[in-house]
């Protein structure tokens, strides 16, 4: 085919993306080849493609089709996840703009039109997905709300209930006032913000008294207060008739909710109110005085409020000390009435009128601007309320410690294993998951209650009623109606922990096949899983309980934990921020190969990566290159008569390429894609296309000899398999170009055997790589002495090395546009000279050499040598180096440290020769 000047990506990506659909090359079942899984970490139904799901993405797509072209069964299956915050949002949101209220509709109304936003908005990323080239089966698309991923999860509930894993009661959990339901801690985003802390007096009680009783008596209330109660001004402050303490709070909203005053037993300031009491200002409660060491000294004024139903650590400590739990707070962040004041006001607007109360009252001392941490929400951005809230929660321990195993063991392993510690630090110190959610959107808690306020957990309604008339035989009227359902939903993680056995098998949580069916037996486990390290425990972690629990083995064997993406000033990308590019801005920009390149660039796994869209234009020139290589090599007229000049070349580059394919292939191993990409972009564009084919091809206008064509076709399609993985469209457009000769239709790149390593000749590889430091030398003094390319020049070579130069001489002339090349044993006085590896060579430019010039040059090289050598003989003259360092690393030092000594004696003679 007439192949373009230049590449254009929009011509080719739909057409073989579609062809690749049209065919079944992603489309995988069970037989009898090695199983390669990948299942897709789902992406909220609510997403649209952004920088990270392009990096996350571009991995997987990189490890399928290699395993793809490795004669592997390759399996990538995708799917959704229903997101359930997210989505209700969503909905909540359309509703208000067709003026509905969610409050006025039933589940059930809600429901459908939940489902309706679903299917016009849902799959949006998945087709974003194909614009990047994703080769996912897309027959296996799975959503974790299917009516059979659903009952699977309800199945997975049961059993936990029926194992007593599952239980209800009160815990302090993170809630979201803007959505009105429990968030996950991986759902709460930390953010610093500026805040005031707000010094609050409050009175103690009956010091008033006891202070006046003793100034009737000395006449010196300030001596008295000193000597009595050990106190500094800056903590304690007194007046005539009342004493107080002083807090420091950055929530005066809640001081309702105060349940006591801590202070440290060992702190003096305070020892004289020990076992007294203060009240509560405003509302003139009054709350004891406990002592706990918890509370430290040399922060704040020394004191602490105690506030155990709006914060996780006040609510241990009201625990210990068995205070009382002031819930102030209504499901919304407003008011309510047991704070007594200001019911109904939002918690941010009652803080502001609470700050002026005190003041008028002489409670607020002083007000202070402080950055702290704050939780937000990350589906609704609203500040997360600590709340004491009757929940469903799961408990983890038991399940922790196999999780913990398999990671320990190396059964699981984390990619890069810096995170293992991490890993290890959670499972460690896990506490009980939390798994209701008070949402409508999402699979309903099977629980079912009775009219005397029991429960029981059943997956119908009809099985609930059998089980409660066996619960409560004094409730021989009860009817299947009177039993209404849990409102409440689970936690989207509860579904998604079981996706690696739910996308192949969702019957198979029923108990009723224990080995599940074809598909699970044949691809579970998996065999990699990409995700990000921010939900190695919220999502990887139990996964692998889940794993353990229902199949008795982890669902995956390598866990590769990407990076975050960052601009280049180190910045999280963020639609705030306004510093993350539109993914298929860019695809359209440079081409899906030219961003999957760019992605991939820098991007080593754990690692940040630091996104410059220059690396996508690096990419999309590297697109370009093998283009213009193949359009090169296209033009070639070949003549079968010529015979072939261009055996070292040939011989050099097959090595070479197997020298490449050796440390791609380990790349590979380590999970080093990043390296991988490197060592072909290197292979592809220094040694194939500035070496090879310039050794190669022949003069202008001029034929090529047959042999060295075939050679040449040969190595491009071997180039064009090891690039597929990283640049899919380009290399099947080139693949079905009739250079290659005809087709079948099934012969795609997508699906072509990857190359096999061969034989690596080093002795070849090290003398090629001598000659070209000579080309690069002689290309370096023309520069220097402005001699024109075209213009020939004389070399002569004094060798010291075993290298047949006679061999290489059509590459020395063709490269180095040589007039002639000689040999010589002697100097040669008044030309140029050079050294490349351990020989020495000789330009006579006839009136061009300026002495001191060539002494200045040899001088500087000379000098550079005995740095790079005093380098070597300090590292060799290290015995701990010597004895620890591999035997090859020291083999190699000292080689360096030889080749050194060489080449500074042949400068020095070069130089007494001037």
């Amino acid at each position: 085919m007439e192949i373009p000047k230049t590449y254009n990506p929009k011509e080719t990506e739909n057409k073989w993306y579609q062809y690749w659909m049209e065919h079944g090359f992603f489309k995988s079942v069970p037989d009898d080849r090695e199983p390669y899984t990948i299942v897709i970490p789902p992406p909220n139904v609510t997403g649209v493609l952004h920088m990270g799901h392009m990096l996350n993405n571009t991995i997987q797509d990189v490890l399928v089709r290699r395993a793809r072209m490795q004669g592997k069964n390759a399996c990538w299956a995708p799917g959704t996840d229903h997101a359930s915050i997210a989505t209700e949002a969503k909905v909540v949101a359309m509703l208000k703009e067709r003026g509905i209220a969610k409050k006025d509709l039933s589940r059930e109304e809600f429901l459908n039109y939940a489902w309706e936003w679903k299917e016009k908005y849902g799959g949006i990323i998945l087709e974003q997905l194909k614009k990047l080239g994703a080769s996912c089966d897309w027959d296996r698309t799975r959503f974790t709300m299917d009516a059979d991923m659903s009952e699977g999860v309800i199945d997975t509930f049961i059993h936990l209930y029926k194992k007593g894993w599952i239980y209800r009661g009160v815990r302090m959990v993170n809630w979201d006032p803007q959505g009105k339901t429990v968030v996950s801690d991986e759902e709460v985003i930390r953010k610093e913000v500026n805040q005031k802390l707000y010094y609050i007096r409050y009175e103690v009680v009956g010091l008033s008294e006891e202070v006046g009783a003793r100034s009737g008596e000395q006449g010196d209330q300030q001596s008295v207060i000193s000597n009595q109660l050990s106190a500094s001004d800056e903590f304690l402050h007194l007046t005539p008739r009342t004493s107080y303490l002083t807090i420091a709070t950055t929530r005066p909203e809640t001081i309702m909710a105060d349940a006591a005053i801590c202070i440290n037993p060992n702190d003096e300031r305070y020892a004289s109110f020990i076992g007294k009491k203060v009240l509560i200002p405003l509302i003139n409660r009054e709350i004891p005085i406990i002592l706990d060491d918890y509370v430290e000294m040399d922060f704040g004024t020394g004191c602490l409020k105690v506030t155990p139903a709006h914060d996780l650590n006040d609510y241990n400590l009201g625990i210990k000390h068995h205070l009382p739990v002031i819930d102030i707070l209504n499901d919304d962040g407003t008011l309510n009435e047991k704070a007594e004041i200001l019911v109904g006001k939002d918690r941010f607007a009652a803080r502001k009128e609470i700050a002026k109360l005190l003041e008028e009252a002489g409670n607020l001392e002083k007000i202070e601007e402080y950055k702290s941490q704050v939780g937000f929400s990350e589906r609704t951005d609203a500040v997360i309320e600590p709340k004491l809230s009757m929940q469903w929660f799961c408990k983890m321990e038991e399940m922790a410690g196999p999780a913990l195993d398999y990671v320990l063991n190396g059964e699981v392993k984390l990619i890069p294993d810096k995170f293992i510690n991490t890993y290890k630090y959670w499972m460690e110190n896990v506490k009980d998951w939390c798994i209701s959610r008070q949402l409508w959107w999402g699979q309903q808690i099977p629980a079912w209650y009775l009219p005397n306020g029991q429960f029981v957990v059943a997956k119908t309604r009809e099985e609930a009623f059998e089980e409660a008339k066996l619960l409560s035989p004094q409730l021989p009227d009860l009817k299947i109606e009177d039993l209404h359902q849990e409102e409440d939903v689970v936690d989207t993680w509860f579904s998604s922990w079981l996706w690696p056995i739910s996308v192949f098998d969702p019957s198979f949580f029923s108990g009723k096949n224990s080995i599940g069916n074809a598909d699970l037996q044949y691809y579970y486990p998996t065999n990699d899983l990409v995700t990000a390290p921010e939900i190695l425990f919220f999502w990887v972690a139990r996964m692998i309980m889940a794993g353990h629990e229902f199949k008795g083995e982890a669902p995956f064997k390598n866990v590769y934990l990407t990076g975050i993406v960052r601009d280049k000033l180190g910045r999280k990308m963020s639609k705030s921020l306004g510093n993350s590019p539109d993914p298929l801005d860019l695809i359209e920009k440079y081409g899906a190969d030219g961003v999957r390149v760019g992605m991939l660039f820098s991007s080593p796994a754990g690692n940040d990566l630091m996104f410059d869209e220059s690396h996508c234009e690096q990419g999309r020139n590297f697109a370009n290159k093998i283009w213009n290589a193949f359009r090169l090599v296209k033009g070639w007229e070949v003549d079968q008569h010529l015979s072939n000049p261009n055996e070292n070349a040939i011989a050099w580059f097959e090595t070479r390429f197997n020298q490449a394919l050796t440390e791609i292939e380990e790349n590979f191993k380590q999970y080093r894609l990043s390296e991988a990409l490197m060592a072909t972009y290197k292979l592809v564009w220094d040694d194939f296309c500035a070496w090879y084919l310039e050794m190669v091809k022949p003069v202008y206008q001029q034929p090529i000899d047959a042999a060295t064509h075939k050679a040449t076709i040969q190595f491009f399609k071997n180039i064009l398999k090891i690039v597929h993985p990283f640049m899919p469209f380009l290399t099947e457009e080139l693949w079905h170009d009739n250079l290659f000769g005809e087709r079948e239709e099934l012969d795609c790149c997508i699906v072509a055997q990857q190359p096999v390593i061969g034989e690596i000749n080093l002795k070849l590889l090290n003398e090629i790589s001598t000659i070209k430091e000579v080309i690069a030398e002689i290309r370096n003094t023309r520069n220097m002495k402005q001699i024109s390319p075209k213009e020939a020049l004389p070399l002569a070579v004094k060798s010291n090395s075993e290298i047949n130069y006679q061999t290489y001489q059509p590459i020395l002339s063709k490269l180095g546009n040589l007039s002639e090349v000689s040999f010589t044993t002697e100097k040669i006085a008044g030309a140029v000279n050079f050294i490349a590896g351990t020989d020495e060579f000789f330009m006579e430019l006839a009136n061009n050499v300026d002495a001191e010039a060539e002494r200045e040059r040899i001088q500087k090289e000379l000098s550079y040598l005995q740095g790079f050598l005093k380098s070597v003989n300090a590292k060799l003259s290290n015995e701990r180096f010597v004895q620890n360092a591999k035997a090859e690393i020291v083999a190699n030092e000292q080689q360096k440290k030889a080749d050194a000594e060489a080449k500074i004696a042949i400068l020095e003679e070069g130089l007494a020769a001037l």
